[in-house]
Parts: C-alpha cells; structure tokens; sequence
C-alpha cells in the first residue's frame, strides 16, 4: 500500500488541488457551493494522482539512474510495471469520469488534456530539448483552468491570468531545482537547464526573465477586481523578493543561490494563493 501511496506523489497532487480549489473560490467571488466543490476536488486530485502514477511508469528506467528516484517504487522493485500501469489509468480515467458526470465536462477535458501533455509532450521531451522545462510548465498551470471551468462552466479572462501567474512562478522554480540536480538529470539523460551553462549565467537570465515576467501579472487579478488591496500588496512583496534572489544567484551562481531562489518559489505559491483565498472580492 505504501508502493500505491507514493507512486500517487501525493504531496504534488495535494498542491495540485489546492490550485484548482483557489480557483474555483475566486472564480465564484468566495460563493462556493460545498457539494460541487468536493466533486471537483476529489476529480482533480484521483486524476491527477493517476498522471503522475503513469509518469513514473514511462520513466521507470530513467528513474533507475538518478540518485533521487532510484528509491520510487517501480526502480527499487517494491512494485511491477504493469500493477503501476493499471493503477495510474484506474485513477486517471476515474478523475477524468467523476468530473465528466458530477461537475462538467469541460473540466474533465481540461484534465485530460493535462494527463496527456504531462505524459505525452513533457517527458518524451526530457531527454531531447531543454524546451521540455516551459512545456512541461502548461500542464503545471492547467489547475487553474480546471478549478475556473468548473465553477463557471467556462475559461474567461481571470483563468486565463490565474494560468499565466501559475505557468511563470514555475519557471524559476524548476530552473533552480535544474541546476541544483544537475548532475543527476545528466546521469539520466534529461534537459532541463540550458546547455553549454557551466557557470549559471543563462539559466541565472532566464529566472530573472520569468520573475520579471510574474511581477505585473501576479497584480492582475486586483485590477479585474478579483482580490482586493491586501492581496496586490501581498503580491508585489512575494514578487520583488523572488526577482531579487533570481538578480543575486544571477550575479554569481551558487548552490546556496539556487537553493534560495527554488526556496522562495517553493513558498510564494501557496501564499499567494492564500492570499486569493484572503482577499477574493465577493461576487
């Protein structure tokens, strides 16, 4: 059972319906309705359990070679490949279904789509470009657009700016993890930080690129009169202190630097979705 458990990354997927769940809430200006909500939630977290189930599937091999995943079920032999495969489509179908008949078919599409760009453009990705680091940051945002649809029956101009803040706050985030593990995605094969780098300075740019990029789009749910004061002040806060680590590991890339920087992403998320959830202006 512990095989199943952590082949689900349940602490992903956790996060992943926390995203949907946020916004869902501002999407209905804080009138969420308990019942649909829990149908969406437990859709998007039994579909997206079963992705990432599959993922360490299809990368089982891989998984094998790096230091940090050869202890995943599947490498370490705690469990077969084809109980993995079966368990990952059960879920991944079932997520799909119980969105399809109990909240809308649109967020069950959206969904799907998700599965199939995580597993089917992102990883064979990996090992052949370094353009797989901002395609695999879609179906990172897509939880947005699932957790909108659902509450709206539609993808408006707010979820199409809750996937942009979702889709740039990854960037740094996976760039630093990139250069922290850059010697165990080698060993593997993958590009995830961009070549001929030995020094940092274009991945240092590219973090610096994107969270400029988050700065003034992280402010947009304020001006759509989606949160209010608290979370534009709020956002501009997490948002400079994210571009001045990016400026910092730029100048001279560290390890110490990329830790912060991925660090810091690692907690500006949930606080700014906390934020939204503090401050949704009231439909």
């Amino acid at each position: 059972m512990s095989a199943y458990y952590e082949l689900t990354k349940p602490g992903i997927a956790g996060f992943v319906v926390i995203t949907a769940g946020v916004s869902y809430y501002v999407a209905v200006g804080g009138q969420a309705t308990f019942v649909p909500v829990i149908h969406t939630l437990l859709g998007v977290f039994l579909a997206t359990a079963g992705a990432l189930a599959l993922n360490q599937y299809i990368e089982r091999a891989v998984d094998g070679l790096m230091e940090r995943t050869r202890s995943r079920p599947l490498p370490s032999g705690r469990l077969s490949p084809a109980r993995a495969l079966l368990f990952g489509l059960a879920l991944l179908i079932g997520g799909v279904l119980h969105l399809g008949f109990l909240v809308g078919w649109l967020p069950a599409l959206l969904t799907l789509a998700s599965a199939i760009a995580y597993n089917g453009i992102y990883t064979p990705m990996k090992p052949r470009s370094y353009m797989a680091t901002l395609l695999g940051a879609i179906p990172g945002a897509m939880p947005a657009l699932i957790g909108w649809s659902a509450a709206t029956g539609a993808v408006t101009l707010g979820a199409l700016v809750l996937f942009a803040i979702a889709f740039l706050w990854q960037l740094p985030h996976v760039l630093a993890l990139a250069w922290l593990l850059r010697e165990d995605y080698e060993r593997a094969g993958f590009f995830l930080s961009p070549p001929a780098d030995p020094a940092g300075k274009v991945i240092g740019r590219q973090m610096i690129l994107y969270s400029t990029a988050l700065l003034p789009i992280s402010i947009l749910p304020t001006f759509l009169e989606l949160t209010g004061g608290l979370y534009l002040s709020g956002a501009l806060v997490l948002g400079t202190g994210l571009l001045a680590l990016s400026v910092r590991a730029h100048l001279h890339m560290t390890r110490a630097r990329a830790r912060s920087v991925f660090l810091a992403s690692l907690g500006y998320q949930p606080l700014l979705l906390g934020l939204m959830l503090l401050d949704t202006v009231p439909a």
